[in-house]
């Protein structure tokens, strides 16, 4: 191994996403966020096909999207609390909607297309810690087809992949989680 990157190593063995209840303000800047879009669109994209874009949420947009995904959630069946719970994680300053946008007629499948889109995710969550900002990538009733068709223009065989939730970190960390027995989860072949 003649390439090793011991701050990337370093950080990918530590990284932990942030909450949007730890997340403030300020949000990355118009030229941060496009930063960290280009660095996360740096995924694995068998057939250079993009099957996926972005929708920025921002100030005003955030403010009429957060009531919405609370009465969403509420109306799925959620008690008040865990739907005031999910509205107010759209009350950080940048939420990135990554949209898995699949080219239909391409030789490549779906689920591979939407498997791109999960990559993006995950790259933007990574940049944007990796920036100094606090970020988590959510899901929930927001990416339900009929909320994200009413209330986020999707259309056609379009989906939801994840919302990336990005801010200011908080003087709180989140607390470590459990991690997975990696010898538990791994079968090796000989």
């Amino acid at each position: 191994m003649t390439d090793k990157q011991a701050a990337v190593l370093d950080f990918l063995s530590q990284r932990r996403s942030y909450p949007p209840a730890l997340l403030g303000a300020p949000g990355p800047s118009a030229d941060e966020l496009t930063e960290l879009l280009t660095m996360a669109a740096r995924v694995p994209d068998h057939g250079k096909l993009e099957p996926w874009r972005f929708i920025v949420l921002r100030g005003a947009a955030l403010d009429r999207i957060a009531p919405l995904v609370a009465e969403a959630s509420l109306a799925s069946g959620n008690p008040p609390e865990k739907a005031e719970k999910h509205g107010n994680a759209f009350r950080v300053p940048v939420v990135v909607a990554v949209v898995s946008a699949p080219v239909e007629g391409a030789a490549i499948p779906e689920w591979e297309q939407f498997l791109s889109a999960g990559a993006v995710c995950l790259g933007l969550v990574n940049a944007a810690l990796a920036s100094g900002f606090g970020a988590s990538w959510l899901t929930g009733v927001a990416t339900g087809d009929a909320f994200a068709r009413t209330n986020l223009g999707l259309t056609g065989k379009e989906r939801i992949a994840g919302f990336i939730h990005i801010g200011t970190r908080g003087e709180a960390r989140p607390p470590e989680r459990p991690r997975p027995d990696i010898a538990a989860r791994t079968t090796v072949l000989a």
